[in-house]
């Protein structure tokens, strides 16, 4: 199968070209989106590789140029620049898959088989796309929420139900909220039902709605929430909280789309998309028979945020994020601060840094964040390295200045491959600092 490579780093195309000629790929490259189209008869191609950022013609503009002339062309597309709302527009124009540097030649290996596989099996993508216009965005472009931010993309437009999976603090509300958001729901309501928060005999008539006289104090019908979102999209959050007895009545509500108000003998249709969250573990909640198994089974698709602890190398970006939302983007973080950050292992995601951020803006009165600025149990967490890791730490880092911070030399001279490098990097809180 003939595939052709598009990036303005010649290094890149090499080594993508090497890597996928050991699979007997044959593999051609050029360093300019605009002389490819100009000389290549693309149709000739089973697959297109493109790097997003480029200059004279990017990756976006290159695929929509395919996509006019030979649509159901797969391209996956390349960047070190993820974000949810570049993922959601090269997904929506028609790429086919979407992967981050850095990246292993494994990984593209795996990646290229699996698209070619689909490519008998999926229909084209759809053409075009709104340009998501939220308020609150995802923040962070590691390999893990790029993934994350495909998983988003692909459901959007699907009608099926959704459950939420993640620790505390990472952000399941946004994403319930950025699903409603990139759907054909989006001109519709958006409820948020937190079920921890509402006592059990005020849930059920919240959520179904009572008729006048269905108890002491109903002296006029009450739309319930779930009437309140037709044609949009319910958010229940912690419904593992949600008692049985209500499980049940959602249950049938997922099933046949009919609510019954309280005191009411006549069931009403809605049409209404429920996306689910649990911080608990809800297949430990089955087996200890506090949360139903066929309910379980009515969410279609489990979707898992991940912890910041597996993608430490975007606390940067989520840091100035922060400090700009806050109005101090004129704050800097110190070296030492922001290796101590980058060791903490935030037990309590996003939700913990904003608060970390928020409490040393406080004990910083010079718009520098120093690490006696930063609380107590994130500085002493970056000081519990054990010898040994403190002596691997300094070699690290002695190599990645020897070299100028050039990973793949400090890997050699480590003796390690790259991928083990950054990992360790991200480990050790070892980031550049940023001119």
């Amino acid at each position: 199968m003939r595939i052709l490579v598009i990036d303005d780093d010649e290094v890149a195309c090499e080594f993508l070209q090497e890597a996928l000629s050991t699979e007997g790929f044959r593999v051609k490259y050029y360093t300019s989106a605009r002389r490819a189209l100009e000389e290549e008869e693309l149709s000739s191609y089973d697959l297109l590789i493109s790097d997003i950022k480029m200059p004279e013609m990017d990756g976006i503009s290159f695929l929509k140029e395919v996509r006019k002339n030979w649509p159901e062309l797969p391209v996956i597309l390349v960047t070190a620049f993820g974000s949810l709302e570049t993922t959601i527009e090269a997904l929506r124009i028609g790429a086919w898959d979407y992967i981050s540097k850095p990246f292993s030649p494994d990984a593209i290996r795996k990646l290229v088989s699996k698209v070619l596989d689909m490519r008998q099996l999926h229909a084209r993508q759809k053409d075009g796309g709104e340009k998501v216009a939220n308020t609150q965005q995802f923040i962070g472009s590691s390999a893990v929420m790029v993934e994350f931010y495909k998983q988003l993309a692909r459901m959007a437009d699907s009608d099926v139900s959704i459950l939420i999976e993640g620790e505390s603090g990472t952000g399941k509300e946004l994403a319930a909220r950025s699903l409603h958001q990139l759907s054909n729901r989006r001109d519709k309501p958006f409820i948020p039902v937190h079920c921890g928060a509402i006592p059990e005999t005020l849930l059920e008539s919240e959520l179904f709605g009572y008729e006048k006289g269905a108890f002491t104090g109903a002296d006029k019908p009450h739309i319930g929430l779930l009437e309140a979102a037709q044609g949009g999209t319910i958010f229940l959050d912690e419904i593992t909280e949600m008692s049985p007895g209500l499980q049940g009545k959602l249950l049938r509500f997922m099933q046949n789309g009919e609510i019954r108000r309280l005191g009411d003998t006549h069931p009403r249709q809605v049409t209404v998309r429920v996306v689910a969250a649990a911080n608990k573990n809800i297949d430990e909640e089955v087996k200890r028979g506090s949360f139903r198994a066929d309910l379980l089974y009515r969410f279609v698709v489990r979707l898992h945020i991940p912890p910041l602890r597996e993608h430490k190398e975007d606390l940067p970006l989520l840091i100035e994020s922060i400090l700009k939302k806050m109005g101090y983007s004129h704050v800097r973080i110190s070296d030492e601060a922001m290796e101590m950050l980058m060791s903490y292992d935030w037990p309590g995601n996003v939700r913990e840094l904003q608060n970390v951020i928020q409490q040393s803006l406080l004990l910083s009165p010079y718009g520098l964040i120093q690490p006696e600025n930063l609380p107590p149990r994130v500085r002493h967490f970056s000081l519990s390295l054990a010898p040994l890791e403190m002596a691997e730490r300094t070699q690290i880092l002695q190599s990645l200045q020897a070299t100028s911070w050039n990973i793949s030399r400090a890997a050699q001279l480590l003796g390690i491959d790259r991928k083990t490098l950054r990992s360790k990097m991200i480990k050790y809180g070892l980031i550049r600092e940023q001119s």
